[in-house]
Formats: structure tokens, C-alpha cells, sequence
């Protein structure tokens, strides 16, 4: 079975809201998730891990795109959506999309509080 742990910034409205649909979501416990914002360990440096969205999938560190289609993998129904960003254009284009709402997070982020 696939090991899946993920970071999220528990002080984040976006965030926390997510996450907690993606728990409603993972009826089979697959995911560990880790607030960051809490006493949760940082793999890595807790800017770096609070700046873009990172998932651990079999030992394997990753950050954008990547790690959500990680996590959608791991949630059957979201499984179709995460296996084909197996695809590297399809990954490409998520990738491409993450980094536009990056931008625009910190205004939503202000609008959700």
C-alpha cells in the first residue's frame, strides 16, 4: 500500500478547509496529515514547505501539482483525476494552473478569514 503523508498550513482558512474535505474524503485512512502551522515536523524547511503544497508518497518528497495528484490518487474518488496527471502534459497543465492560484492565494486567503 501506497505510504502518503501530507503537509498543510493549519493557519490558512484555504487550507484547513481542503484539508478537511480531503479527510471527509479519505474514508480509508490512506493519508497522514501534518499541520505544519501546528507541532508538526517539517521534512524540509518550514518556509519552503509553507510556500507550495508538498506530499511524501513512498519516500518520495513532492511539491505543486505533483503532490495534489499524489493525494488525489490515494482517494478513489478522486483516483481518475490523480492518475492522469501521470501524464506529463496533464501535469504539466496542473502545474501550470497551481502556480496561477499562487498568485491569487494570498487575496483569498484574506477574503476567507
Amino acid at each position: 500500500m501506497t505510504q502518503l503523508t501530507v503537509w498543510f498550513d493549519g493557519g490558512c482558512p484555504l487550507c484547513t478547509r481542503e484539508i478537511a474535505l480531503m479527510r471527509r474524503l479519505d474514508r480509508r485512512g490512506r493519508i497522514e496529515f501534518v499541520d505544519v502551522a501546528g507541532d508538526g515536523s517539517c521534512p524540509i524547511d518550514r518556509a519552503t514547505l509553507l510556500a507550495r503544497f508538498h506530499a511524501r508518497e513512498d519516500g518520495v518528497m513532492l511539491s505543486g501539482a505533483p503532490a495534489f495528484a499524489a493525494m488525489w490518487r490515494a482517494i478513489p474518488l478522486l483516483r481518475p483525476l490523480g492518475l492522469a496527471a501521470h501524464n506529463r502534459r496533464v501535469l504539466g497543465a496542473l502545474e501550470w494552473l497551481y502556480r496561477r492560484f499562487l498568485v491569487v492565494r494570498p487575496a483569498l486567503q484574506r477574503l476567507a478569514r
